[in-house]
């Protein structure tokens, strides 16, 4: 398990586990220095926390667009040593969109294998809620891309009304970003050959996501501190118990 201060509470078989890998895999990956070292803990038992479980989902989400072991070592080599798990899981997203959606038709079993854990009825609602699964019959069709992502948002404690209207919001307004983006790009290539424009598109996909994610992510954070700031009662309820008066402290990054 692991705790609010994101400290390190993993043992490599609870870590294994929660990653959907073997412990050889995770070995093997902190052999080619894929994972930085555990944190020992007493009687020297390493413990793992919300950086590892976030760098072997990055690792998973590259094997799985076809990256070899040597790319993947060159990739995470290039990225900062203090990335959080949240900068971590902003780079699956981007390397995510590298690839078309992959949905699969799975079976209720199979779902939950590929969720890693076991799933209860209100679980696939919210996970249809965000789009991530459809029921087919007997089966899901399951946009596996996602379907991690999903899967981490079940322990948020947001209504599923509240999870429809944020998709909603976020698609209506997706949809005018990349109608906007392809009239711009339309318009600066319109002398191009149509194997120039296609190549320029698959060069310029990532690049836009990553542009999107990291744009959205600062907007956030400045929507959330200038909330917390105009309301008392919500910066209050941000503030461990025994802090001092409002503006003793730094308002919370988001």
């Amino acid at each position: 398990m692991t705790t609010d201060s994101d400290e390190p509470t993993l043992t490599i078989d609870e870590l294994a586990a929660r990653a959907g890998v073997t412990v050889r895999t995770v070995r093997f990956y902190s052999g080619r220095g894929l994972l930085p070292p555990p944190v020992l803990g007493p009687r020297r038992v390493g413990r793992y926390g919300p950086e590892h479980l976030a760098r072997l989902a990055l690792i998973e989400e590259m094997q799985l667009r076809g990256m070899t072991l040597a790319a993947i070592e060159r990739h995470l080599g290039q990225l900062p040593p203090d990335l959080t798990p949240h900068d971590l899981a902003i780079h699956r997203a981007v390397v995510a969109s590298w690839a078309p959606d992959a949905v699969e038709s799975l079976t209720r079993r199979e779902l939950e294998r590929r969720a890693g854990r076991p799933l209860g009825t209100q679980d696939v609602r919210r996970l249809a809620a965000m789009n991530v699964v459809e029921a087919d019959g007997e089966s899901f069709r399951v946009d596996c891309g996602l379907l991690r992502l999903g899967v981490e948002l079940l322990d948020v404690p947001l209504s599923q009304e509240t999870i429809l209207a944020a998709r909603t919001v976020l698609t209506e307004h997706a949809r005018t970003a990349a109608h906007e983006l392809s009239k711009l790009l339309r318009d600066a290539v319109a002398e191009r050959d149509t194997r120039d424009v296609r190549s320029l598109s698959a060069h310029m996909h990532p690049l836009v996501v990553q542009a999107l994610l990291t744009t959205f992510q600062r907007s956030l954070k400045e929507e959330l501190r200038a909330w917390l700031d105009t309301d008392p009662d919500a910066a209050g309820a941000q503030r461990p118990r025994g802090a001092g008066p409002r503006g003793a402290q730094e308002p919370p990054s988001g």
